[in-house]
């Protein structure tokens, strides 16, 4: 995998946070953190992607249906019996 050199400009504010994370031995150097944050919104946005999917198959697989807690409840402890707690 090549590397690729990028300039960014920060706030003083967000280079002392780099520098704290740093200090705090999450992370060796700048690049190191920064190639994290990107790692985990790219990680988010592959989870925000399936549960979009997953409310899109919601919304298309028809009309919703009442839903009745204490008739569930019942069926799963017949199902299942009634655990101690």
């Amino acid at each position: 995998m090549g590397t690729t050199r990028k300039t960014i400009t920060l706030t003083e504010q967000q280079d002392a946070w780099i520098k704290a994370q740093i200090d705090a031995g999450g992370f060796t150097n700048d690049s190191e953190y920064i190639r994290d944050l990107i790692r985990r919104d790219q990680a988010r946005q592959l989870d925000v992607a399936a549960i979009r999917a997953e409310l899109i198959k919601g919304e298309e697989s028809g009309e919703p249906r009442i839903f009745d807690a204490n008739e569930f409840k019942d069926k799963m402890t017949a199902r299942h019996g009634r655990k101690a707690r």
